[in-house]
Formats: C-alpha cells, sequence, structure tokens
C-alpha cells in the first residue's frame, strides 16, 4: 500500500484539534516532501525520523518519492509531536506495519536520532479535549507525556519509550499490547502543602482581608513599607482556598503543559505565580507565533502575585484589564486565535512611595509630594478600579515582632472560608467575585441602612459604578464569613475601609 493515514493532534490555545497524517509514496526521483502549513520545527522531523528508522533497523524508502500532508492545510503545525506519526505512516505505506491497525489510534512524540521518544508539550490538552468530544481513542505517547494524559479520568493512554515499543504493536502478526503499557492515573498520595499563615505575626488587618479575598474570590493590593510582610502574606495567599476539584485541577494543569511546566507530583496544587517586575506584556498575557500562555493563564484557579507592583511597565499592567474581569485571554493573530483561561486572584503588593518609608514611624521618607505622586500614578484610575480591596501593611516595631504570638493557622482560616464560599454558591452558585451588575442587587439584601451608608460614602468618595459594585460584593462576603443573611451597615462599613485609595503625602 503507497497511502496510509495516521491521526494527531495540533494545540490551538488550550484546544486541540484533530490532524490527519497523510502519507505517499510513488515512484520518481527520491524526494522527501512535507506540506500542510508546517513550521520549522516540523520540517526538521525528515532527518530525524530518516535517521530513527535507520538506526532501528526499519527500511526507509530511499528510492521513493515521499509526500507527507499535515491535514487540514490552512492550520499552523508547530513542535516535533508529529515526529512519531510521521515514521508510522512511512512504515505504513511502505508495508512494514499493518496500517489497519493505526485506525483507532492516535499519536505525539518526537524522536531521537537513535529511536527514543521524548516528551511533547500539550499532552494533558490532548486528553482533555478527546474526553470533550467523547471519543473512545487509544493515545499513544512518550514517557511523560503519557502520565499526565492518563490523569484525565477514563482516558486511554499507552506508553511507549522507543518507536520499536510501537512498531511491535502494529506488526501484521501482533495481536497483543506488545511494546505498549497502558498508564492509569494514580490518586494524589497527599494533600496539597501550601505554606502556613501561622507563621505571619501581627498584621491583623491584612489577614482579615486575605480571609475575605479567599472567601469571596477578591483582588487585593497590599500597601507597605519594605520588610512589613506583603511577600509573606501573598505567598500563604493560596493555603486559604478551597481545594480544587478535577475538573478545576486538570484545566490548571493543562496550561502548564502546554508551557512545558507540568509537574506530576503537584498538578492539584493551586498555582501560585509571581512574575518579576521586569516582565513584557507578552509574558503577562501571553503570546508569541504561534500563541503560548502567559503567567495569568498559568495562574488560572490559583494565585498571580505581583509584588512591586508600580515598577511593572504600564503596558503589562494595562493589559491585566480585561482578563480581571473576563477571566480569560483571546490572543488574535493573521494566520490563528488562541483562547487561554485566566479566572486568577490577584494579588498585588507596593511601597506607598519610591524609597518606601511614607507614613512609617522608623523611620522618615526622603520623598517630595511630587515625586510620590508620579510613582502613584503609574498606576491607572482604571486598574485599581477593579481591585476590591486596598490593605494597608504597616511595619512592625521589633518588640512587637518578637513578643508577639504565631497567627492563626491556615487550616482554621481555610475552614471559615469555605463555609462562607458554600452559602455563596448555595445562594447564587458562584463566587461573590464573579456576581454581575444585576446579580449583586438580587443577592446582596442589603438592609435600608446600609444602603443609605452605603450611597452616602460612594457620593462623598467620588466612586464609579464598578466601584460601588465592588464594595457590595466585599460586605456581601464579610456578611457571608459571619453567616448572616442579609447585609447590614457593619459590613458595609468594613468594605468601604478597603477602598480608601492610597495615602498620600
Amino acid at each position: 500500500m503507497s497511502l496510509s493515514l495516521v491521526q494527531s493532534r495540533v494545540l490551538v490555545g488550550l484546544r486541540t484539534a484533530a490532524v490527519t497524517v497523510e502519507v505517499h509514496l510513488a515512484n520518481g526521483l527520491p524526494q522527501f516532501t512535507l506540506v500542510g502549513l508546517a513550521d520549522t520545527e516540523v520540517k526538521e522531523s525528515r532527518e530525524r525520523v530518516r535517521s530513527a528508522l535507520a538506526t532501528c533497523g526499519l527500511e526507509f524508502p530511499h528510492n521513493k518519492r515521499i509526500t507527507v500532508n499535515l491535514a487540514p492545510a490552512d492550520l499552523p503545525k508547530d513542535s516535533g509531536r508529529f515526529d512519531l506519526p510521521i515514521a508510522m505512516g512511512i512504515l505504513a505505506a511502505s508495508g512494514q506495519v499493518n496500517a489497519a491497525k493505526l485506525a483507532g489510534h492516535e499519536f505525539a512524540g518526537e524522536l531521537s536520532l537513535s529511536g527514543e521518544l521524548r516528551p511533547v508539550r500539550g499532552a494533558l490538552a490532548m486528553s482533555l479535549a478527546l474526553h470533550a468530544e467523547g471519543t473512545t481513542v487509544k493515545l499513544v505517547l512518550p514517557p511523560g507525556s503519557a502520565e499526565e494524559a492518563a490523569l484525565v479520568p477514563g482516558a486511554l493512554v499507552y506508553r511507549a519509550r522507543h518507536l520499536l515499543d510501537v512498531v511491535r504493536q502494529f506488526l501484521p502478526e501482533s495481536t497483543a499490547d506488545e511494546g505498549l503499557v497502558r498508564i492509569q492515573a494514580a490518586p494524589p498520595s497527599r494533600e496539597p502543602d501550601y505554606p502556613d499563615m501561622a507563621d505571619v505575626k501581627g498584621q491583623a488587618a491584612a489577614r482579615r482581608a486575605l480571609e475575605i479575598a479567599a472567601a469571596g474570590g477578591h483582588s487585593v493590593l497590599l500597601v507597605g513599607p519594605p520588610g512589613a510582610g506583603k511577600s509573606m502574606l501573598a505567598q500563604r495567599f493560596a493555603g486559604l482556598l478551597p481545594p480544587m476539584d478535577v475538573q478545576q485541577a486538570l484545566e490548571s494543569a493543562a496550561v502548564a503543559s502546554l508551557a512545558g511546566q507540568f509537574t506530576l507530583d503537584k498538578w492539584w496544587c493551586r498555582p501560585t505565580r509571581a512574575p518579576h517586575h521586569s516582565s513584557s506584556a507578552v509574558a503577562l498575557v501571553g503570546g508569541g507565533s504561534p500563541p503560548r500562555p502567559g503567567e495569568i493563564s498559568l495562574a488560572h484557579h490559583g494565585v498571580l502575585f505581583l509584588d512591586e507592583l508600580p515598577e511593572f511597565p504600564r503596558p503589562a499592567l494595562e493589559a491585566l484589564r480585561e482578563p480581571l474581569e473576563t477571566g480569560q485571554v483571546c490572543i488574535a493573530r493573521a494566520t490563528s486565535r488562541a483562547e487561554f483561561p485566566a479566572r486568577f486572584q490577584f494579588i498585588a503588593a507596593m511601597n506607598p512611595c519610591p524609597c518606601g518609608w511614607l507614613g512609617a514611624a522608623q523611620r522618615a521618607c526622603r520623598c517630595t509630594p511630587d515625586q510620590v505622586a508620579r510613582y502613584q500614578s503609574k498606576l491607572s484610575g482604571p486598574l485599581l478600579d477593579r481591585i476590591d480591596l486596598h490593605v494597608e501593611v504597616p511595619a512592625l516595631a521589633p518588640q512587637d515582632l518578637l513578643q508577639a504570638t504565631p497567627g492563626e493557622a491556615s487550616t482554621h482560616l481555610r475552614a471559615r472560608c469555605n463555609a462562607a464560599r458554600e452559602r455563596a454558591l448555595s445562594r447564587q452558585g458562584k463566587a461573590n467575585a464573579a456576581l454581575t451588575g444585576g446579580d449583586v442587587e438580587g443577592h446582596a439584601h442589603l438592609q435600608p441602612a446600609a444602603a443609605k451608608f452605603l450611597h452616602v460614602a460612594a457620593t462623598r468618595l467620588g466612586w464609579t459604578a464598578r466601584s460601588m459594585h465592588r464594595v457590595l460584593k466585599v460586605a456581601r462576603t464579610i456578611s457571608d464569613l459571619e453567616g448572616a443573611r442579609d447585609v447590614g451597615v457593619e459590613a458595609v462599613a468594613e468594605a468601604v475601609q478597603y477602598r480608601r485609595g492610597i495615602a498620600s503625602a
């Protein structure tokens, strides 16, 4: 048979699209042609496949005109994932393996020159796509990739370490899964291990704000002098969030797989991403050709922590506006369009001024009012308007730090946050931070005195409609933490305290 068809997949954002690898052998001048909008990495597979077949003692049809088409032709293809399907297509077209047995299988894997199989990006996304389609297909993947793809419930994943392991399965006389090993995912062996909030001494106001943020899914801005504990608080925030369900864990792990950062021992842990302040807008949001996920997508169902917030490039910060509202990123290019999830909890930290000591009791600030204003103006009003809680984190005096007792453990805080989230989910089906304008008014159950107080505060402080709704969401979360059905004046008053803005000179 001179024509063979092998199935594989290409990554399109977090989705995958089916690709048919068509291999045709014909008489004529010897030539190896690869078509189908293939990137340079894919075109280089010609040499890898040729060497791998020769090294393994398999016959490469040197005297044939080989044409490999990656269909559909208008879909860009990248990476070395097509090495294995191309090699199997050549073997099937030349009659070395049974082409009929290839039906019902999908292949992905990069070949070394010796025939060893190397892992590829996005194996978990491939398995998730098949699960969503309800398609029963056997996935043949290299070590590493097979283990992550097998995490999807019900997936038929087979691991092959070498090209010859795959070939043995599809020989004409083969009747069993020779050379292939069925991989089945084992449940996590232990609970997620996060840093404990008990390590933080003092900072009762900041701890309270983080508890509210974890209970309602709100974003937080921590403002304080150097060494006050802002980073320490943010790094422990993930321990206050409820455990992820299987679907959330798989979505988060699939994004990490796309970026080549998947780790099998921590795939069920909520990620905490803390990019450096020199990161560009593309690094934060995602991009490139083909598009890849950025830091905000890698923080999906986890925490995005931006330390030294004013030091980030202005375009990078402004690019966060839409993801904070919508929970997803759409990267459009001339030839493709990729969508990545970005539903994260945003924690930011900053100093109140360039020197960092504005308002501190221990040291005097050296900055002029103009310098403070310029520093704080690096954060635009629209961005600050999207951050629910603005919290001051003062520096502790040495005697207070040494004599302070350990803070409340994350286990106790998480229990209260989970109870508040359950109240919100049973009432409205989503976290309070995800409520739209109409939902807020319908589920807030605002008492008349609290409504009057909120109206007066919004008028005096000149809030936008978004600010009012965000204060109301925070007040709703505070009431959920207290187990109250209605939002009273006390809850609104506490929520208003978190919208006072940044202290200036």
